[in-house]
C-alpha cells in the first residue's frame, strides 16, 4: 500500500471518529499518563485515576508513568528510580489491570523521543511561546530549561505514537492537547493524512479537589491526602483542614474544603445528610474530621492492602511492565514507521 493510500485510510478514520465521537467512544483508544513525582493524594485518585480505571471496561486504555516528563525538574536518580516503582504499584493497587489496558513506563518505548524530535521540527516557536504551563511553572520557581519549554512536544508525541483518539483532560490542561491538534494538523497538511487527530475528553463536572488549606491539592502547594501514607500521617493531615471560625450552635459554611472534600466520599444521600448537619446547630469540627478519616481508610483499604502485596513483589511488578512496554511497542514501531515513510526518513 502506498504512503498515499495509507494517509486516505488513516484520514477515514479519524472522521469517522470525529462524525460519531459519542458511539465511538465505547470502544476508542484513550490515552493518559501521570508524573512519578510522589505519593499519591486523594485529588490525583478523583481527579484523574478512578476516571483510567473506569476507561478499562469499554475502551482501549493506554496509560503509562511519566518518567521522562518528570526529568524537566532534575529528580535525583534514586528518587525518579523510587518514586517510578511506587506509582506503578499504586496504579496496580488502585485497579489498574494489564489484561484489560496497556500500562507501561514511558522511558520503556523510547520511540517517543525519536518522534518528539521529528514533531519538534514541525513545531513553531511561537506555538510553545504561548504555552501558559511553561510560564506557570517558572513564576513557580522552577529553573527553565529546554525539555521544560519543549514539555508539549513531548507530550504530543505521547499522544501521536499510540494512535489516540481520546484524551482524558482537565480544564487547566486542555491548552497543552490543543497544541498536539495544531501539530497534528500542520504535519497533515505538509505530509498527507498521516496523524490521528485526537479528541479531548473532558468531564463536564470536572471537580477541583480541594487540599486541606483550600487550595487545589498539590504536592507543590504541600497540601495533599495521600492514600498510601501511615495511618498516623493521614490523620494528621486530616485533623489540619482548614475550617472557618463559626461555633458550635451555629450553622456551618458548606463552601469550605472539609465538606468538599467528606463529598467524595459519600453517595446522593449521605451528601443530603451531611447537608442537614451543616444548616443545624452542634456540628463540631474535630468530630467530622475523625469521622473523615475513618471513612477514608475504609474506603482505601483494600487498596493499601493490595498495595502492600505489590510493593512485597517487585519481580511480579516488573513482568507486569514488562508486558505493557511489548504491548505499547508493537503499536509505537507500527505509527513511527508510518511518520518516518511520509517525511522521508524511510529510503530503503
Amino acid at each position: 500500500m502506498t504512503n498515499k493510500k495509507i494517509g486516505d485510510h488513516i484520514y477515514l478514520w479519524s472522521l469517522l471518529v470525529k462524525m460519531d465521537l459519542t458511539k465511538q467512544k465505547n470502544n476508542s483508544r484513550v490515552l493518559s499518563g501521570i508524573q512519578p513525582s510522589g505519593s499519591l493524594h486523594i485529588g490525583n485518585y478523583f481527579g484523574m485515576m478512578s476516571r483510567m480505571i473506569k476507561y478499562q471496561s469499554k475502551n482501549d486504555l493506554f496509560c503509562f508513568i511519566a518518567n521522562y516528563h518528570a526529568l524537566t525538574t532534575n529528580p535525583a536518580s534514586e528518587n525518579l528510580k523510587l518514586n517510578t516503582f511506587n506509582a506503578a504499584c499504586d496504579f496496580l493497587a488502585l485497579g489498574m489491570d494489564p489484561e484489560k489496558s496497556t500500562f507501561w513506563i514511558q522511558s520503556d518505548v523510547p520511540q517517543v523521543t525519536e518522534l518528539m524530535w521529528i514533531l519538534s521540527s514541525q513545531t513553531g516557536v511561537g506555538l510553545m511561546d504561548r504555552a501558559t504551563s511553561y510560564k506557570d511553572k517558572i513564576a513557580q520557581g522552577l529553573s527553565p530549561n529546554v525539555g521544560l519549554y519543549t514539555y508539549p512536544v513531548l507530550m504530543a508525541a505521547d499522544i501521536i505514537l499510540f494512535d489516540t483518539q481520546i484524551v482524558p483532560v482537565g480544564k487547566d490542561q486542555k491548552q497543552h492537547l490543543e497544541i498536539t491538534r495544531d501539530i497534528v494538523i500542520k504535519f497533515n497538511n505538509i505530509y498527507g493524512n498521516t496523524l490521528i487527530l485526537p479528541e479531548p475528553d473532558i468531564e463536564k463536572n470536572n471537580q477541583l479537589i480541594p487540599g486541606i488549606d483550600g487550595k487545589k491539592m498539590s504536592k507543590s502547594y504541600k497540601n495533599t491526602i495521600p492514600i498510601f501514607d501511615s495511618e498516623k500521617n493521614i490523620r494528621k493531615k486530616i485533623m489540619s483542614i482548614v475550617t472557618d471560625a463559626a461555633e458550635v450552635d451555629e450553622p456551618k459554611d458548606k463552601n469550605t474544603p472539609l465538606f468538599e472534600l467528606y463529598c467524595l466520599f459519600l453517595d446522593e444521600r449521605g451528601k443530603e445528610n451531611l447537608e442537614k448537619e451543616y444548616d443545624s446547630p452542634g456540628l463540631r469540627y474535630g468530630d467530622l474530621k475523625i469521622k473523615l478519616y475513618e471513612d477514608i481508610m475504609d474506603f482505601f483499604y483494600p487498596y493499601r492492602e493490595k498495595r502492600n502485596y505489590f510493593q512485597s513483589n517487585p519481580k511480579e511488578v516488573q513482568e507486569i511492565l514488562n508486558l505493557g512496554a511489548k504491548k505499547a511497542s508493537k503499536v509505537a514501531i507500527e505509527v513511527l514507521e508510518r511518520v518516518k515513510a511520509a517525511i522521508g526518513l524511510g529510503y530503503r
